[in-house]
Parts: structure tokens; sequence; C-alpha cells
């Protein structure tokens, strides 16, 4: 359905899951850092609501979180539904002010996923009791995966250096989506190495931010 750019939803709802599912959090610290309130709806994937019909109709893939519009809508993917918000509620601009800030926010974010999260979820699938009962666990490859995310940390801390944020000098989506990484990692037993001092000072200051308890 084509809609407006600003399309003026009078009611939102949010179907979420708690915390440790990195996705949904992404939302809900995106929204902490602005300032707005949207109702949660609770989505309790260890009891496969996810999967249930009345949710697929949803999200197809059977994923949170999942935003839902007054009129029905509905729209998935925590970035997607993120940039959305931003275009109704651009103050503070969390994806970037100008075309190179939001080149490196896209750039930092996508790094972040490819890098480390999509190793993570390898973990994750392949050796954790929780996901066990989701199919054959490739345990060889899980654990090859933790030695690659682990990899990935190191590199992670030698391209911070010094800086105060991952995509600049102001805190941003990239940010949000690296702290639930780096935190569903160390849910799953990955731990960032203490001799990563630039990673780990980053850490401590974004999870020093109110919205990091969201």
């Amino acid at each position: 359905m084509d809609r407006p750019a600003r399309y003026p939803a009078t009611f939102m709802k949010l179907y979420n899951e708690h915390n440790p599912a990195p996705n949904p959090r992404r939302v809900r610290i995106f929204l902490a850092e602005k300032g707005i309130s949207i109702p949660l709806v609770h989505v309790p994937m260890r009891q496969g609501a996810h999967k249930n019909p009345e949710f697929i109709v949803k999200n197809s893939l059977g994923q949170v979180p999942v935003l839902e519009l007054d009129d029905g809508s509905t729209l998935s993917e925590s970035i997607a539904i993120c940039r959305y918000l931003e275009e109704l509620h651009p103050e503070p601009a969390l994806f970037g002010e100008d075309a190179w800030q939001r080149a490196q926010v896209e750039m930092w974010s996508r790094r972040i996923e490819f890098a480390l999260m999509s190793r993570i979820g390898a973990v994750w699938v392949n050796t954790h009791k929780y996901t066990a009962h989701l199919g054959t666990q490739y345990k060889d490859f899980g654990e090859a995966s933790r030695l690659r995310a682990l990899k990935a940390m190191h590199w992670l801390n030698d391209e911070i250096g010094d800086r105060e944020f991952l995509a600049g000098e102001r805190y941003s989506m990239a940010d949000i989506v690296a702290l639930t990484t780096i935190d569903f990692a160390t849910f799953i037993g990955i731990d960032m190495p203490p001799e990563l001092t630039h990673l780990n000072a980053w850490h401590a200051r974004v999870s020093a931010r109110p919205s990091a308890a969201a």
C-alpha cells in the first residue's frame, strides 16, 4: 500500500519481546532516546506466540518487532521501524543529520550486523540449549562462529579507538545496533575480552545512558 512519507498515524502499537531478544530492544532504546511512548504488546516467543497464525498475518516471517498502525498496516524489521519513526520524530536525529552522517550510521549498522551479529546468531542457533528444539544444531559450525565473533570484537575495538561513539561524535542508531548485539552475545556466553579496552569503554558509556534500560 502506497503511503506519503509522513503518514499521520494517530495510534500505533509495537509487538515486542522482553530481553534478551535484541531486535525488539533496538526499537525500545530508540523510542527511549526519542522520548516516544508506544504501547507494547508482549509476544512470548518461548511459548511460540510469534508463530501463531494470528501473528503470522502481521509478519509472515514470524518475527518481532512489528509496528502496527491504527489502520492495521504493519511494518517489520527493527531498522525499518526506527527509520519510519525518525521520519515522524526527526529530533534528536539518530540516523544522522546530513548525507555523510547518515552514510556513516548506515555503514556501521551494516558492519555490526554482518561482521558480528551474523556470527553471534550462528552460535545461538547451533550451540544454545534454548534453540536445540528448532532443529539440527551444527556444533562445529557454532563453535567456529564463536571464534569469528570474538575476532570481530577485536576488529571493532581497533576501529572504535578513542571515539566516543561508533559512527562519529554523536550517539546514533549504530550504537543501538552494536549495544544490543554485544549484550545478546554476553547472554549466550560470548563475553567481551577484557583486553579490548576501547570496546569496553564504549560499552560502558552507552550502557550508562538511561535508554539502555529500555
